[in-house]
Order: structure tokens, then C-alpha cells, then sequence
């Protein structure tokens, strides 16, 4: 029971007029840094922390931390309405919330993302509660070899349960993890693979990429077909978000375990868009009806949503706790912890308790204000649908292109732009799936550096990858994950060909 006491001191900390004024100010922020893509939680916090210096360190950790929570919600709706990622681990939401959105269920699929990230985000603070205590044990035992062998479940998820040519799959993982060596090596500090492009020695901006092979190929695909956007006949119906409200218990098996996965990759390096891709992958293969999924699925939306706001919290654990922070957004908070004047690690529970259960009890509360914001506000976002195609494609190119020029205020990057949108068509055009790509680019660089900072602690023996049970458990599910499509093919063709006439 202490962490409860702990928790209710924390509540009597925070709760005041001007922390809910500061809350409700940074998940509008946060709403509009979510919806812009090319700005993201991580920059927007990036921008803000110099805001805060004015600040106490409670009142600044709620507004950044309301913040993220609201660009979690914002980079929800542009996927949903425009097939945009606002934020990364939006990717896999446009997967079944854009073909809602087209078909007309443009309320109800921001509904059920709303709901099922309100949900996740809820259940990461529960876990940041109860564990806080514990983490640090546990987590003490993470070295290079077992954040790899993280990595590379994550990696062999899509080819074990990715719906693709597992061959496909991996093509597009060499991929991303090739553009990911691109620039400064951050290991040995050399330059790779720039080609004689001073511009790249900086890497290919996630960003960019994500932007170019979403917002512009799809656009692309859209233009072939007629130019045509199914989705200007939604109806503004506030009362259909109570409506799916109703619904949400009919998906609570696809709820908990997303939930779970996001929880254990916000815990471990994984990140909000790993956990958000892996859930849905989850999702599609455990479903009676997988032919649904890219078509419209609620499950679809349910699944990412879910995990990567339970991720998105859970990532402030091991960063309050060990100083290790669990996404891009964390280690932006942790940068200005610092500046700030703390110290992250085990001993700020006990030296900062004032501090840390302010923020825990800050998270409960801030999520819950981030929900009713957004709910408040999907009618407005299903007045967009309204608007004729030949008008929003313009809008959405421009906003790419300040987008993606937003990232760095290089003109480089808008080439940049223009060939990951050629290439998001031909991956469309071609069924080569963008998601291993994407997470390929996300975790590429760390999964590489985990992998050679193992190799240097043994001298080169790969058996340090399976000399803790945290590596056997984890390496033991990713071979497994990757044979899984062989032994099904195998299966299927020993199955008995069906007799004339059944």
C-alpha cells in the first residue's frame, strides 16, 4: 500500500486550478503537433522545454507530458481522415482507420482510436503505479544482448504474422535497415553510405520518409484512381461516439492483449511503434475473420491505438527509474529532467517523491482530460471529410512538404520527399509492405548498435546472446516467429486435396 499513499499525496500535489489549466493547454498543443506531420511529440516537447525553464519542474513535466499525450490522440486523426501518420506509431492506425474514414465511419473510427489509446494510455499508469517499485530490479538485468534480442522479436513478428510474402517482408526490413546506416555512424562516429551527399550525413529523416511514403504515395494512388474521396458523405454525429462506446466491450480480448504488448514494449526499447505494429499484426492472425483487416477493421484501429498509448506511458518507467528512456519522447523529457536539475535513476523515488508521484498522478489525470478533449472535438475533425477532394489534395501536399521541410530547414529533404512517395506507390502498386520498413527505420539504428556493443563485451562470441534466460525466452520466440510460415505452408500442403463436389 505504500505506492498508493504515495499515489494519493501525488493527487493532492497536482490538483489545483492552474494544473488543470496547464494540462488542458498542453493536450491542445500537443493535438496540434499531432495533427501536423513533421512536428511529432518528440519535437513538439523538443520546442517547448524552453518554455518551462521559468517553470517549477512539476507544473513544466505536466505540460510536456500532456503534450505527448496530445499529440498521441492528434497523430491518430490524420491518419484516420487523410492516411497521414502524424506521429510514427501512427502508421499501423491508417491501416483499417482510413478505409473507415472513406467508407463514411469517419466518427466511429476516430471514436474507437479514441477510446481504446484512452484505455492503453490508462492501463500504462496503472502499471507505472504498481511496478514502479520493482522495475528497477528487473531492469538491471538488461544489457546490449537482451535490448537485441528485443529488437529482433519485433523484426521477426512481421514475418511470422505480417500478412505479406515473408519473403517480401524481409526484403523491405534490408531495406529500412539499410536507409537507417545511412550518415554518422554513432558507434565508431564515421561516415557511411552518404554517396558524396554532404546532406546525408546527417541520415534519412523518419520523418521525411514516413510522410513521403504515406502522405505523398498515397496521394499518388488516389490521383490513378479518379480522384475521387469516398469519404465527403460522413455525417456529423456526436451521438455516434457513445455508440461505439457501447461497442468497445465486443473487442475487449483484442484490447487487453494490445494492451499487454504495448505495456511490455514501453517497458523494454521497444516503443510506442513497434508495440503499435506488433499489436496489430496480433490482432490480424488471432481474428476468426482476417480478410477484414485493411478493409476497415475495427480491431484494426483498436489494436495500434491501444498498444501505443499503453507503450507511450509505460516508456516513462524505466526513464523516471533507471534513466533509460523508452521512446524518442522520453528522451526528450529526460534531457530536460536534467536541465531541470534532477537526476533520473532509482534513487529519485526516494530523494524526489514529491516529484515523481505528482507525475504519475499528473498522468492519470491528463489522459483523462486528453479523452474528453478529443471526443469533444471529432465532430469538428468529421467536417474535413466534407470538404471535395480537389481542394484537400493541395492542402495535403502543402502540408507534406512544410512538413517535411519543418524536420531539419533542408531543401534536400523535399527530394527526399518526392522518392519515398515514388516509392510508397510502387510498394502499394507491387503488395510490398511499408510497415517493416518503417519499424526497419525506427529501431534499425539501435538494434545495430545493441548487436555490435555485444559483440565488443564478448570479443566477438554470439553466444553472449543466449547466456541470460531473458535472451533464450526472447530468441526462442523470434526463430519461432520466423519458421512459423514455413511450417504453415508445410501443413497446408500435407492437408488432403478436397474430394469432387465438397
Amino acid at each position: 500500500m505504500g505506492n498508493i499513499d504515495l499515489l494519493f499525496q501525488g493527487f493532492q500535489n497536482v490538483v489545483s486550478f492552474d494544473h488543470l489549466i496547464i494540462m488542458a493547454s498542453g493536450v491542445m498543443l500537443g493535438l496540434l503537433v499531432g495533427v501536423l506531420p513533421g512536428l511529432g511529440a518528440a519535437n513538439g516537447v523538443t520546442l517547448l522545454i524552453p518554455l518551462t525553464l521559468s517553470m517549477d519542474p512539476l507544473s513544466a513535466i505536466i505540460l510536456l507530458t500532456s503534450i505527448y499525450w496530445g499529440a498521441l490522440f492528434g497523430g491518430s486523426t490524420t491518419s484516420i481522415l487523410f492516411n497521414i501518420p502524424g506521429e510514427p506509431s501512427s502508421v499501423a492506425t491508417t491501416f483499417d482507420g482510413h478505409p473507415m474514414a472513406k467508407a463514411g465511419a469517419a466518427t466511429e473510427a476516430l471514436s474507437f482510436a479514441f477510446l481504446s489509446a484512452g484505455l492503453g494510455a490508462l492501463a500504462g499508469v496503472v502499471l507505472i503505479t504498481l511496478l514502479s517499485g520493482y522495475v528497477a530490479d528487473f531492469a538491471m538485468q538488461f544489457s546490449p544482448p537482451e535490448f537485441f534480442g528485443v529488437f529482433l522479436l519485433a523484426f521477426a513478428s512481421f514475418v511470422g504474422l505480417g500478412s505479406s510474402s515473408p519473403f517480401k517482408t524481409i526484403a523491405m526490413i534490408a531495406l529500412g535497415l539499410g536507409l537507417g546506416q545511412i550518415g554518422t555512424d554513432t558507434v565508431s562516429g564515421t561516415i557511411r553510405l552518404t554517396h558524396g551527399f554532404d546532406e546525408l550525413m546527417r541520415g534519412v529523416s523518419f520523418l521525411v520518409a514516413v510522410i513521403g511514403l504515406f502522405g505523398i504515395g498515397e496521394l499518388l494512388i488516389t490521383v490513378e484512381e479518379g480522384l475521387k474521396f469516398s469519404g465527403i458523405s460522413a455525417r456529423i454525429r456526436p451521438a455516434v461516439v457513445f455508440e461505439t462506446l457501447l461497442k468497445m466491450p465486443r473487442y475487449w480480448v483484442t484490447l487487453v492483449r494490445s494492451i499487454a504488448v504495448g505495456c511490455w514494449m514501453g517497458v523494454t526499447p521497444g516503443g510506442p511503434t513497434a508495440a503499435s505494429f506488433m499489436s496489430y499484426g496480433l490482432a490480424k492472425r488471432f481474428s476468426r475473420t482476417p480478410e477484414r483487416f485493411g478493409k476497415g477493421a475495427p480491431e484494426g484501429v483498436v489494436a495500434p491505438e491501444a498498444a501505443d498509448h499503453a507503450a507511450g506511458s509505460c516508456a516513462m518507467l524505466p526513464t523516471l527509474a533507471l534513466g533509460i528512456p523508452g521512446s524518442a519522447t522520453a528522451a526528450v523529457m529526460l534531457g530536460g529532467l536534467m536541465i531541470w536539475g534532477l537526476t533520473p535513476g532509482p534513487m529519485l523515488f526516494v530523494t524526489q517523491q514529491d516529484f515523481v508521484w505528482g507525475l504519475i498522478a499528473s498522468m492519470y489525470l491528463g489522459n483523462v482530460v486528453a479523452v474528453i478533449l478529443v471526443l469533444a472535438t471529432v465532430p469538428l475533425f468529421t467536417l474535413i471529410l466534407r470538404v471535395p477532394f480537389f481542394i484537400i489534395a493541395p492542402l495535403i501536399l502543402v502540408i507534406c512538404v512544410v512538413g517535411a521541410y519543418t524536420v531539419a530547414g533542408a531543401r534536400f529533404d523535399l527530394v527526399l520527399l518526392l522518392l519515398f512517395g515514388v516509392l510508397g506507390y510502387l510498394a502499394k502498386k507491387l503488395d510490398y509492405p511499408l510497415a517493416p520498413l518503417i519499424l526497419a527505420m525506427v529501431i534499425g539504428d539501435k538494434a545495430e548498435d545493441a548487436f555490435r556493443q555485444s559483440l565488443v563485451m564478448s570479443q566477438g562470441a554470439f553466444s553472449i546472446f543466449w547466456s541470460s534466460w531473458i535472451g533464450i525466452v526472447v530468441l526462442t520466440l523470434a526463430a519461432l516467429l520466423v519458421v512459423s510460415p514455413l511450417f504453415g505452408r508445410l501443413l497446408r500442403a500435407g492437408r488432403p486435396a478436397p474430394a469432387a463436389g465438397e
